[in-house]
Order: C-alpha cells, then structure tokens, then sequence
C-alpha cells in the first residue's frame, strides 16, 4: 500500500513538474504589454494607429505572444500573405488548411507591417479619420472593415483594453513621443531643426476659413512642421489629410488644426493641374465632406472649368 502511494506521489510531482516546464517563458498579459508597448506607442505616432488597438490586436492574436504563429513565425497579428507580400511565409491551419501566413525577423517587423497594413488598405481607411483615443471606435471599426470572423472581436479588444488600462498609453503616448520628434531620421541631419523657432510659429498666426496655417519651406517635412508646432505626426497628417507618402511642396497650405466642413464661398472654378485636395487646401474644408458634396473621388483630379461646390 505504501509502495502504492509512494509510485502516485512520484507521478504527481512528475505532472506537475511537467507542468511547470510547460509553463515556464510563457507570456503573461502585463509582461507582454511590457515588452511590446513601447513598439505599440512608436507605430501610433507613425501611423495613427492608437496604441491600446495595437495591443490589445497583439495580445489577442497572439495569444499574449505565445501561440505558435507568433513564436515561429514572430507573426502577433495572424496577418496572412496576400499576393502582394513577398517575404517569408510560415503555413498553418486556420479558417481553412495549410494557410500561408506572413513570417517576421523580428516582432518588431509585425508590428511595423501590422499598422502599415492598415494604413494602406482603402478598408480601414475610415478609421483614421477617429481620434485617436476612440478605442471603442477603432475596435467596432475593424471588425466591420472584416479583420476578423470572430463575431464578438469587438468586444475582446475592448474588454482588453479596459482590463489593463491600455486606453492611457494612446494619451501618454502623446505627451511622451511628441518631444521625438527631433530624433527622427528624416529631419536628424537638418541642422536648422536643432533652433525649433520658428519662423513657422510666425506664420502660423495666418488663417484661411479662419483656420491657423503656416506655408510650407524649403526643407520642411511632415516631421518637421509637426515638430515645431507641437503636435504629433498623425495630427498634422489628418489636419491636412495626408500621408506619410504626401510630397510636400514649397508655399503649399498646411493647416495646424482640423479643416471645416465648408466655406463661406460658394463654389470653386478648377483650373489645369489642380486636384481635389488642392481645392480642400485653398479653402481650408475637410476633404471627405467636400468629395461628398460634388460626388467625386477624394484623388480626383479636376477638369479645367469644372465647377466644385464649397458649401
């Protein structure tokens, strides 16, 4: 009998051993968003992509980083191929067998790939036209944009977020990564950025539509101008409705708050060469409302003599 108990007692300290091995390097919640947050905070001020959505994605679809995909393949947001991708590949079964899904050197690389792929896609492109700290608003709208078939994905991400407070890092992220900027590669070598005066400061106190702009310099980019004039680079690029890819061009408009939705004059007449931003530009209004009006495309290009509504 006592053989007996001893035979259980040394297979119980063996399973739980066992379990202990298996445990053991496995992420937590916190030690993940330790890890990972400083990665989530960077690609919010790059993208716009708010850190608590990053996270909180990272954390669900990895499984906290542990799952397979993400081990293997540094893959935290179960981001599959696509034609257009051409790295590494990792193949696994997911909604349908042996799917291919896209493998990173490094987690870093997913997180970058994963806020360039939504900032790409024409599906997600409503989302960034939400503050940056409506979570809520980022969360139901990714999953009506189809970025997962979970029905309740909303809700998960959400849950997430507030459990672990994750909805802070989008506001001390602000605050902290807005003094950055200067550490920037793309302005490093400008040794004016070093004055951060500014003659912009100067200017900026010019309005159109009664909206505070500056004109754009020799040398400027969006990092710079975001810089000088305290606000982030996601800030700049939404008041002006650009991208990081939007080529800046000496005297252009750029505004230094939020664009209206009309003007006090009627319409506009296109002339050769201009483009429908550029009308959204002269005339300080949003440039999805004024698309809307004229039902046009946001990248229209106009047609000279072409009549564009303004109010």
């Amino acid at each position: 009998m006592k053989i007996s108990q001893s035979i259980l007692f040394l297979c119980f300290l063996s399973l739980s051993f066992s379990t202990a091995q298996s445990s053991e390097g496995r992420l937590t919640p916190q030690a993940y968003i330790e890890k990972f947050k400083d990665s989530a905070i960077q690609d919010m001020l790059k993208t716009g992509v708010p850190a608590s959505i990053t996270l909180a994605q990272g954390m669900f679809e990895s499984d906290y980083g542990n799952s397979k995909l993400a081990v293997d393949a540094n893959n935290h947001f179960g981001i599959k191929c696509h034609k257009e991708w051409t790295g590494k590949t990792y193949i696994q079964d997911d909604d349908e067998k042996n799917e291919c899904f896209r493998k990173y050197n490094s987690v870093k690389e997913s997180y970058d790939d994963h806020s360039d792929f939504l900032r790409t896609r024409d599906r997600y492109k409503f989302l960034f036209e939400l503050e940056i700290t409506d979570y809520k608003g980022w969360a139901y709208g990714l999953k009506k944009a189809g970025y997962a078939t979970n029905p309740q994905y909303a809700e998960r991400l959400i849950k997430l977020i507030e459990e672990n407070n994750l909805n802070k890092l989008d506001i001390e992220g602000e605050k902290l990564l807005g003094k950055k900027f200067s550490n920037d590669p793309l302005v490093a070598n400008d040794s004016k950025n070093e004055k951060k005066v500014a003659e912009h400061k100067v200017t900026a106190v010019s309005s159109n539509n009664d909206l505070p702009f500056l004109k754009v310099k020799k040398g400027d980019t969006w990092y710079k101008l975001a810089n000088e004039n305290n606000l982030l680079l996601w800030q700049i690029l939404k008041y002006n409705d650009a991208t990081q890819d939007t080529k800046l061009y000496e005297g252009e408009i750029i505004y230094l708050v939020n664009k209206h939705n009309r003007s006090d004059v009627a319409f506009h007449i296109a002339q050769s060469g201009q483009s429908l931003r550029y009308v959204s530009q002269l005339y300080g209004i949003k440039l999805k409302k004024l698309a809307r009006r004229n039902h046009i495309k946001q990248d229209a290009e106009l047609k000279p003599g072409e009549k564009i509504k303004l109010r």
